[in-house]
């Protein structure tokens, strides 16, 4: 079921047999806010943060588009031009607009941002995405679609930024792609031992070469199981957290930071063709 209390407010997409919800926001960025299953809160919000237009949004799944990461200097260089592009590009910052509601085959909603003025400037290709939120069961799948109207080749990154609630980090067990990853800012490749020192200020680190396109979390404090399940153009997981916060993020991304500059796993619409991607999340209580 998919309902809005008021208008221009936040949809709620509901499964009554497992009693699990999700909240979206379109006019924040296009944001899953909440998530529950069986009373149980999947992600962590910042009210505070959320409240002001001005800050960027810490918690549910900020929206990530035309990169992941940051730039240098907040900089890329397409066809001989300069362009300034903040951290994890404009799709979280502008409204969205819902195109389509169901309840057929699972709760789901649509929602659409399109190219203008704001975004040529720093982003000079004319663009539709649609990214669709389906709820079946305990089960949220994210479909991503990306449109060039532009006449020339579109490069792009995409990826979602998703806060997880957790209560006791000592207690998170993972299960993850890869055991190679590269900690922000640094080239080299180290090896994952398989646990995060969460006594550590920031934890900042991109796991490369995944070998498969699933991650695992188990929260054993909670009896809580989340499998998040991502296609083959993601290429990237990124893990972050920071000390004494109750959240962590586990990004998949399908590009690396710095993408547009270096073309590292870059994604490329054709003219009038369309790029999607799939992400589902799944979370188990045992």
């Amino acid at each position: 079921m998919v309902t809005s209390l008021v208008k221009n407010q936040p949809y709620i997409l509901s499964d009554e047999p497992t009693q699990s919800l999700v909240v979206v926001c379109p006019g924040r960025g296009g944001i899953v806010t909440e998530w529950r299953t069986q009373d149980q809160k999947i992600f962590y919000m910042d009210k505070e943060r959320f409240a002001d237009p001005a800050l960027s949004v810490r918690g549910g799944i900020p929206l990530l588009f035309p990169i992941c990461g940051n730039l240098p200097e907040d900089t890329y260089t397409l066809d001989g031009e300069s362009y300034k592009l903040k951290q994890h590009g404009f799709a979280r910052n502008l409204p969205w607009q819902v195109t389509q509601q169901s309840g057929e085959n699972g709760a789901s909603i649509t929602l659409a941002l399109s190219s203008n003025d704001q975004t040529w400037e720093i982003y000079p290709f004319n663009f539709e995405l649609n990214y669709t939120y389906i709820l079946r069961g305990n089960t949220l799948e994210m479909r991503f679609s990306h449109t060039n109207l532009s006449q020339k080749p579109m490069p792009f990154s995409t990826g979602i930024h998703p806060y997880f609630a957790v209560n006791d980090k000592s207690q998170l067990e993972f299960d993850l792609p890869s055991n190679e990853y590269q900690v922000k800012g640094e080239q080299t490749v180290n090896t994952f031992s398989g646990k995060f020192d969460f006594n550590s200020e920031e934890i900042d680190w991109a796991f490369i070469n995944l070998a498969k396109q699933s991650a695992v979390v188990t929260d054993k404090s909670r009896n809580l199981k989340l499998t998040i399940n991502y296609d083959s153009n993601y290429s990237t997981l990124v893990f972050w957290t920071l000390k004494g916060k109750d959240f962590y993020c586990l990004e998949p991304w399908t590009g690396p930071r710095n993408a547009m500059n270096t073309g590292e796993h870059l994604l490329i619409a054709e003219p009038g063709r369309t790029v999607e991607t799939v992400i589902s999340m799944t979370a188990e209580l045992g």
